[in-house]
Parts: C-alpha cells; structure tokens; sequence
C-alpha cells in the first residue's frame, strides 16, 4: 500500500468516527502535525473544533513509541487528575490503530536547549510552575482501572535498561562510561514504591500558555517506577551548563535545590537522591551517543548530532563528579 493511500484511507476512518460529534459540520483535510516523534501526528478540523490524530505507521507493529493506543489509556486514566492532558475524543483499534484527542494551543520550549524570545521571567515561572505538576502526577490515581504499565523497574534495573544503550555506542563517544557504569551499578539504592512516571518529564514536553501548564504530552514511555528517576531528569534541565554547545544561558531559572524543593512542598527530600541525578546524566549520555551512532553509521542523517560529543563527555564526567 502506498503511502498516499494509507493516508488517503486513515483520513476516511477518523472523517467516520468525528462526523457524529459534529453533525452537519464540514470534516478538514487530515494535515501532518510537525514535530511529533513517535507514530504518524496528524492534525484535522471538525466545524470549529480541532484535533490532534496518531497513528500506527502502515506495515509497522504498535509497540514502543509506535503504541499509540497505550499512550491513548495513558491519557484516559489522568483525564481529570491534576495533571493536564488533552482529552481523547476517538478511539480505533483496528490496524493500523490511531486515536484522536483534543488539539490544545500552546507551545512547547525547552528554555536552555530552544531557540526561543521567551521573557527569561517566564521560563522561570514555567518551571517553578511544573514541580507541582510531576508531584501531581506521581501522587495521581488512574481514572478507572489503571493502564497496564510495564513491569515497574527499580534503580538496578533502570540502571541496566540505559547501561544496554550506552554500551551500544562506540567507546570513543563514551569517554569514562566503562569506569562510571559499575560505580552506579555498586551504589544503586533500594527502590521507593512505584507511582506513574512520565519518562521525559520536562517543559519541552508540556503546552504552556502564558504562565500556565495547559497539557503534558509526549506520553509515549510513560510507566510505572521510581518517582526520582522522573524528578532527576526534571531537574538537569536548570542549567545550560549541563549542555556544552547546546545549551543557552537563561538567567534566572531555578537552580536544582529550588526546583526540587518546589517539587516537595516542604516534605522530607527523597533518599539517595544524587544517585538519581548521577543516572539522569548517564541516561542523556546513553540517548546522545546513540543518536549520534545512528548518524554516523548512516541510519539517521543528521549532521547537528556532531554537536553532541562534548555535552556526551560532560554528563558522563559530571555524573562520576556528583557520586563522589
């Protein structure tokens, strides 16, 4: 099947499931939403309403990023909740499966990692803003039977899960990775009970208008687990000094020790809490190298990814600093 035709075909299914909630209202054109990661991101209008489509891709099994329906329950069960999601209107599960949800105005920016004019002002009550919004979600109780969550992994498991990607990236791109994984490994700390975590909790993946958190999205490797593995990668997005040649200078935004006390609301800081930033490090290493990889073998071209070796180096190198 052509890819034109997928589309052509995938268009006439979401028209059939929208048309009874706008009756007598024209359907709009089923138009690629950029940015989107995972699946196939559509937008499309019904009357005055527009909405948001991921898709399985044609030919492609839906699992990983490419279940869409998991992602859909995800969004389901915190409907309600104090964290903000778009509102899922539709739901197909015939292949390829696709699911239909609010389209929510806003915009999405990483403030030390994204081209922006933001008010520096903004950025920083933006993310004092966003603690209690993780805390909301690692305190939330699903909406109905809860989504099935993949088995709950603690700090050593966690651990090896992105101690498998690292050890996939060539060893020159990893420097000091092969001294710093089996120092984490021998300090990792007994787990705390699992709560749902997002997976890539950070303002880059929340829609924010104004001041306000209007929708957390990206909900693509959402499971349940450790809440500090969710709050270290929160926080290692403070400071742009964490990113060599990446990262841009914003004055103002809270440091790590306010955005985590934000996050606690005056309740006791979490245990071993610097083995969690010391994984959240490793864990960007681990992404980085293997983007990185996957340009230079040819699999992905993108020449931006040559950027990436010295903030590679710098996590790696500050993760083997914060464990001491």
């Amino acid at each position: 099947m052509s890819t034109l035709t997928a589309v052509t075909e995938l268009a006439a299914r979401v028209r059939r499931r929208l048309a009874p909630l706008h009756p007598g209202e024209p359907l709009g054109r089923l138009e690629t939403l950029p940015g989107g990661h995972s699946g196939l991101t559509y937008s499309i209008t019904a009357g005055p309403a527009r909405y948001v489509v991921k898709a399985v891709p044609p030919g492609q099994r839906p699992v990983g990023r490419n279940d869409v329906l998991r992602q859909a329950r995800m969004l389901y069960a915190l409907a309600g909740s104090p964290v903000p999601v778009p509102g899922v209107v539709a739901v197909d599960e015939r292949e390829p499966a696709w699911f239909a949800m609010e389209f929510v105005p806003g915009e999405a920016v990483e403030p030390v990692l994204d081209e922006h004019r933001l008010d520096p002002a903004l950025c920083r009550t933006r993310m004092l803003g966003l603690a209690p919004v993780l805390r909301g979600l690692h305190q939330a109780e699903a909406r109905g039977p809860a989504p099935a969550a993949p088995d709950a992994l603690d700090p050593a498991g966690e651990l090896e899960r992105w101690s498998r990607t690292m050890r996939a990236v060539p060893a020159e791109l990893r420097p000091g990775a092969d001294e710093l994984l089996p120092r984490l490994a021998a300090t990792a700390p007994p787990g705390l009970p699992p709560v749902l975590t997002h997976g890539d909790f950070r303002l880059g993946n929340v829609l924010c208008r104004g001041k306000e958190a209007a929708a957390v999205v990206d909900w693509e490797i959402w499971g349940a687990g450790d809440p500090r593995t969710d709050l270290g990668w929160f926080l290692l997005f403070t400071d742009h000094r964490n990113f060599p040649r990446l990262g841009r200078p914003v004055p103002g935004l809270p440091g790590e020790s306010e955005l985590l006390d934000a996050y606690l609301d005056g309740r006791p800081a979490p245990p071993a809490f610097d083995w969690f930033r010391a994984l959240a490090r490793t864990k960007m290493a681990a992404i980085m190298g293997h983007n990185l990889r996957r340009h230079r073998e040819g699999k992905h071209h993108d020449p931006d990814q040559e950027r990436l070796p010295p903030t590679i180096a710098a996590m790696i190198r500050d993760a083997r600093d914060i464990l001491g």
